[in-house]
């Protein structure tokens, strides 16, 4: 009698116990893991240099660049996710004629605007993206709601913008992205098709061709996440499609290693897999964030033959801003609240 009575009183202080685990487990579920977070953003990478760039116009690309980073940043701030800081931050972005994105996207050959645009959660590697869309005005909006109400990861043109009108996300008159400096890049790569060698080895005009909006992110939980937005390529035809979709290649995120966003020649970051490839030398060969970065875009995309520059942030909250061209749009903010803006090479 004495020993089942014991047996049951055990039993019952082991069941208590597991209760009272399960619910301190549960009441910090949501609690913030660390105190590091960390945001970082990118404009596009080409030919932006000081002489090319007046000092009226470099002044709104820094009041921008820091308009969209402080609200990312604030999300973080308050306890809000990586996802959220990115979406928030790239429609910021979108919303400016000052990027290949959104309002200030590029002209196909055809005389449209046709924008992509994906986002990646480094927590669950689930992920959502579009292709040529032309009605949607938030395009990252519509990465987000493919990603986490529909099925698929990717979806294209008129199915996309189907989708779009079912979410109830904002969709405007195509005229609603038309910008004269757009106008003005197509009738450039355009005229230069009279001189297909001269075009070829033209850096500056290879470079007016591109350009993308993106962030990354590491939020009070741990959880990276990335997102990147494109009106993709001046004078493109046949319905091309560049990286900036494509997990992988121009957006990935992985909390065991880091978030990227990447900008430049689409074609050779699709080749060379450069977000995944980044994330893989990571966790694969121990290289340092810094040191992936480095090694992928000043060595292998270059050997391919491709130009461009990546945003990322690791696991830690550490930072890197790799390009090979020029200049590169970029701005980062740390948890301690610490601004950087770069334009330029150096």
């Amino acid at each position: 009698m004495k020993k089942t009575a014991l047996l049951l009183l055990t039993l019952i202080l082991v069941y208590t116990c597991k209760s009272e685990q399960k619910t301190s487990l549960k009441s910090t579920t949501n609690q913030p893991i660390k105190a590091t977070f960390s945001i970082i953003i990118h404009g596009g990478a080409g030919s932006i240099r000081p002489d090319n760039l007046s000092k009226e116009k470099e002044i709104e690309y820094q009041q921008k660049l820091e308009e969209a980073i402080k609200v990312g940043h604030d999300i973080l701030k308050n306890g809000g996710t990586s996802l959220d800081a990115v979406q928030k931050t790239i429609t910021i972005l979108e919303d400016s004629p000052l990027f290949n994105a959104g309002k200030g996207a590029v002209f196909t050959h055809e005389g449209h605007n046709e924008h992509d645009a994906s986002i990646m959660d480094g927590k669950t590697l689930n992920a959502g993206a579009s292709a040529g869309t032309k009605t949607v005005k938030n395009p990252i909006n519509l990465a987000r709601a493919i990603m986490e109400k529909s099925p698929h990861v990717m979806l294209s043109g008129k199915g996309a913008e189907t989708f779009a009108k079912e979410q109830g996300l904002n969709l405007v008159d195509p005229k609603y992205f038309s910008t004269e400096k757009a106008l003005k890049s197509l009738e450039r790569v355009k005229a230069s098709e009279k001189n297909k060698m001269a075009s070829f080895f033209n850096t500056d005009l290879q470079d007016s061709k591109f350009g993308t909006v993106g962030c990354a992110a590491l939020d009070k939980y741990g959880n990276l996440a990335s997102g990147t937005s494109t009106g993709g390529m001046t004078n493109k035809r046949w319905g091309r499609i560049g990286d900036s979709p494509i997990i992988g290649a121009g957006t990935y995120a992985n909390n065991n290693t880091c978030a990227i966003s990447c900008t430049g020649w689409g074609e050779f970051f699709i080749r060379g897999m450069v977000a995944h490839d980044i994330s893989t030398l990571m966790a694969y060969k121990g290289l340092s964030l810094k040191e992936a970065s480095r090694l992928v875009i000043h060595k292998k995309l270059k050997d391919l033959g491709g130009n461009g520059g990546i945003i990322a942030v690791d696991k830690n909250g550490n930072f890197a801003m790799e390009f090979n061209t020029q200049g590169m749009f970029r701005a980062t903010m740390n948890h301690k609240g610490e601004l950087y803006i770069g334009m330029f090479k150096n």
